[in-house]
C-alpha cells in the first residue's frame, strides 16, 4: 500500500499592503528589516504606496500597484503575480494587510496565506477566516515562524529524503527534489517527478468525467471538491461563478489538474454542449433520482451546488438529470466535499478500469 503525503509549505515571501505611516513607523521598519534576512518582501496595493518616501525601498523586492498593472484587489490575480515576482509558489507567499476582503480572502483565493492586521480588535466579516490575526507588525515574525513550525511538524519524517547518487537518467525527475527530498502530496510512482511531468502523465489517463461546482456566495469545501477530482482522475474542474476560492483547501492538488472558470451557468452549459457532455447534477431535491440506482454516463459533467443552498434553480434547469445521495440520519444533507467524493466514486465503479493487486496505489492520508 502506497502512502500519500501532504506537502510541507514553508513561507518564502511576504506581500504587504501598508500605508506610508506604517512604513515610517520605527518599529515597523525594524520588523521589515528583520524579515528581509529570511523572506522576499513586496508590496501589493490599490493605492500609491511608495517605500522610497520612507527610506525603506531597499527592503522590498517588488511593488505591484493596481494602477500600474491594470488589476485591482480583491482580484486574486494580483497575488499570483506577487508570487511570480517573488519567485515562489502562491502557497509559499503570505499576504499581510488590514482589509480582510482584499488582503486575506483575495490572497487565500490565489492559494496564499492571509494575515489580518487588525489594529482595532474589530470583528472579522462572516465567511473570512484569516490564517492569523495580529494587532501590529511586531507580532508578524512570530506568526511566520509558527507557520513554518507547523509545516515542519506536519511533514515530520514522511515522504522521501534526498535520492542516493548517482541519480537516475530520467528527464521526468526534478533535480531539486532529487537533491533535497520529496515530501509532496503525491503517490509513490510520482516521487521526485517534476510537476510538469506529473501533469503530462496524468493527461494520458484522465477519465471522461468533468467536475463543476457553483461558487456564488461561499467557497467552503471547494478545495475538497478539487482534491477529490484529483484523486479520482477527473478530466478537469470547472468553477462556475466567482473566480475567487480558497485554494489552500485543495492541499496543492490543483497544481496537477486543469481548472476552468465560467462566469455563469449558461457559459458552462454552452461549453458542455460543445463537448457533447450531458450535465448531471448532484443534490437531494424533489424530482432527483437515486445515485445508487443510476448508471452515470461515461462522458459527463458532475455539477455540485453552493455549500448550503445546493444547486441554484438555473443549474437544476440546465441538468440532464439530478441525482440524490441516499441518507439515513437526521441531517438534511452532506457537504459538497463529501457529496463530490461519493458521486465521483460512483462513476469510477461504473466506468474505470479497475484491477486488484499491487498495481493499484491506495492513498492513505491523515487530515491536517
Amino acid at each position: 500500500m502506497a502512502t500519500a503525503y501532504r506537502a510541507p509549505v514553508p513561507v518564502r515571501a511576504v506581500a504587504f499592503d501598508l500605508g506610508d505611516a506604517d512604513l515610517r513607523d520605527p518599529e515597523a521598519g525594524d520588523v521589515i528589516e528583520e524579515l528581509t534576512h529570511r523572506y522576499v518582501l513586496g508590496l501589493v496595493t490599490n493605492g500609491d504606496i511608495d517605500p522610497g518616501r520612507s527610506g525603506v525601498a531597499r527592503a522590498f523586492a517588488f511593488r505591484l500597484a493596481a494602477d500600474d498593472v491594470g488589476i485591482r484587489r480583491p482580484d486574486p490575480r494580483l497575488y499570483a503575480m506577487a508570487a511570480a515576482a517573488a519567485g515562489c509558489h502562491p502557497s509559499e507567499l503570505v499576504s499581510v494587510g488590514d482589509q480582510p476582503d482584499e488582503d486575506v480572502a483575495a490572497a487565500q483565493a490565489a492559494g496564499c496565506r492571509g494575515v489580518w492586521l487588525d489594529r482595532t480588535a474589530a470583528a472579522c466579516p462572516p465567511g473570512i477566516e484569516p490564517d492569523a490575526t495580529i494587532a501590529d507588525l511586531t507580532e508578524l515574525p512570530a506568526v511566520l515562524a509558527r507557520f513554518d513550525a507547523e509545516e515542519h511538524a506536519a511533514a515530520g519524517s514522511v515522504g522521501t529524503g534526498p535520492h542516493a547518487e548517482p541519480w537516475p537518467d530520467d528527464t521526468r525527475l526534478d533535480p531539486d527534489l532529487l537533491a533535497a527530498g520529496d515530501r509532496r502530496n503525491v503517490v509513490d510512482r510520482y516521487r521526485y517527478w517534476s510537476e510538469e511531468a506529473i501533469v503530462a502523465d496524468l493527461d494520458e489517463r484522465r477519465h471522461r468525467f468533468h467536475v463543476a461546482v457553483e461558487n456564488w456566495r461561499s467557497d467552503h469545501n471547494i478545495g475538497a471538491v478539487v482534491r477529490n477530482a484529483n484523486a479520482f482522475g477527473a478530466a478537469a474542474v470547472h468553477i462556475v461563478g466567482r473566480r475567487r476560492w480558497n485554494r489552500r483547501g485543495a492541499m496543492a492538488t490543483d497544481r496537477y489538474l486543469h481548472l476552468h472558470q465560467h462566469d455563469t451557468v449558461a457559459a458552462l452549459v454552452a461549453w458542455a454542449a460543445g463537448e457533447g457532455l450531458p450535465i448531471v447534477g448532484v443534490d437531494n431535491i424533489d424530482g432527483s433520482v437515486p445515485l445508487e440506482l443510476t448508471e452515470l454516463p461515461d462522458g459527463c459533467v458532475l455539477l455540485f451546488g453552493q455549500e448550503g443552498p445546493g444547486l441554484s434553480p438555473e443549474a437544476v434547469a440546465a441538468c440532464d438529470r439530478v441525482c440524490s445521495i441516499a441518507q439515513f440520519g437526521s441531517t438534511r444533507s452532506v457537504n459538497a466535499g463529501v457529496a463530490s467524493g461519493i458521486a465521483m466514486h460512483a462513476w469510477i465503479r461504473s466506468h474505470a478500469e479497475l484491477q486488484s493487486g499491487p498495481d493499484i496505489e491506495v492513498e492513505v492520508e491523515a487530515e491536517r
